[in-house]
């Protein structure tokens, strides 16, 4: 990985009502691990405080680590990291069969979501995605003893809280961002057609030959349509009185659009004769 892989995230106002282990299972998994190795509980407290009231500076997560400045109530400010080990070349191959053998796996973390099954069947291809005790190291070039001290833990608390808003954090934290991720899943095998394969990533696109292949020509254009239509001719017969036939045509229109509606208004007779109000014939 590259230094062009390092993502950089704003800092986070003071926020005293955010939880600060995390809320989805996985974010609550990273700070497990953090809480499950701490030698105290004290700084585990003050982390807790320091990050809900936005003493951690801007957060630069990168490949095996993640990093920030945290301030003190006296506005001295440390560096502080937290590393995790990167997972290998061999175990990103096993973690990608993983998330290609299921089609929901690459929609769940396309939709920033962990699936439980996806992490259990990591597991079992014997690739730890989440950390475990002794996982995260961190390290603190202020004065404290404590492991992890109040900053380290300040930091630890807030990377829960992008990894709650983004799974692919984790993932880079690994060792592999989001566009080596997807690239990777497009480098398996099309000819497998297994769900997640090429053809479901987005981007996949269509070949050249199908996307410009030759068309139909399209028919001829209809004749125009008249502006309007001229009246019939009501020449009248000989002997007949001006006027006559055009009112006869005017009273048959009449007539017959009463008989229209009339039929329109009368309930249908059932064919069944057994069903009219007066019984059979």
């Amino acid at each position: 990985m590259t230094a062009e892989s390092a993502r950089a995230f704003p800092a986070f106002a003071p926020h005293a009502s955010r939880g600060a282990r995390g809320r989805t299972w996985w974010g609550r998994a990273w700070t497990d691990a953090l809480e499950d190795a701490a030698l105290s509980g004290e700084p585990l407290r003050k982390g807790r405080a320091y990050a809900g009231s936005g003493r951690v500076g801007p957060i630069t997560v990168g490949p095996g680590r993640i990093a920030a400045a945290v301030y003190d109530a006296d506005g001295s400010q440390y560096e502080t990291v937290v590393r995790i080990e990167r997972l290998t070349a061999a175990q990103w191959d096993r973690f990608l069969d993983q998330v290609a053998a299921k089609s929901g796996h690459l929609a769940a973390l396309l939709d920033r979501d962990m699936p439980q099954d996806l992490v259990t069947a990591a597991e079992d291809a014997d690739v730890r995605l989440l950390p475990g005790i002794g996982d995260l190291d961190p390290d603190c070039d202020c004065p404290d003893w404590e492991l992890p001290c109040r900053h380290a833990a300040a930091l630890c608390y807030q990377a829960a809280w992008l990894l709650d808003a983004d799974p692919f954090v984790l993932l880079l934290l690994r060792g592999l961002d989001e566009r080596a991720f997807l690239d990777g899943l497009r480098e398996r095998d099309p000819s497998s057609r297994a769900p997640g394969s090429p053809a479901d990533l987005p981007g996949a696109g269509v070949a050249a030959r199908e996307a410009y292949r030759p068309v139909d020509p399209l028919p001829a254009d209809p004749p125009p349509v008249p502006d309007a239509v001229p009246p019939p001719d009501f020449t009248p017969l000989p002997g007949t009185p001006a006027g006559t036939l055009e009112s006869l045509v005017v009273e048959a229109a009449r007539r017959a659009r009463e008989l229209l509606d009339e039929s329109a208004r009368r309930p249908e007779r059932s064919e069944n004769p057994m069903n009219t109000a007066g019984g059979p014939p």
